[in-house]
């Protein structure tokens, strides 16, 4: 949950991460069914996300689609 919505527990994500978890889900729908690491890892386009991002460097950055530019 996002802190201006009273969320307090803070996780440090990578930006490239960040920016595709929100590319991917809204925070209403990371609230509801994707409050924990587990939860999120299992949704599909995240789990692709992770398999692909694994080999990559650590300091690895590329262009994130936007939700309405998403490839379904």
């Amino acid at each position: 949950m996002p802190k201006s919505r009273g969320g307090r527990h803070m996780v440090p994500v990578h930006p490239i991460c960040h920016r595709t978890i929100h590319a991917t889900l809204s925070n209403v729908e990371l609230a509801r069914a994707y409050a924990d690491a587990m939860a999120l890892r299992s949704h599909p386009a995240i789990a692709r996300f992770l398999a692909w991002i694994a080999d990559k460097p650590a300091d690895f950055h590329a262009p994130t689609l936007s939700a309405g530019r998403r490839r379904r």
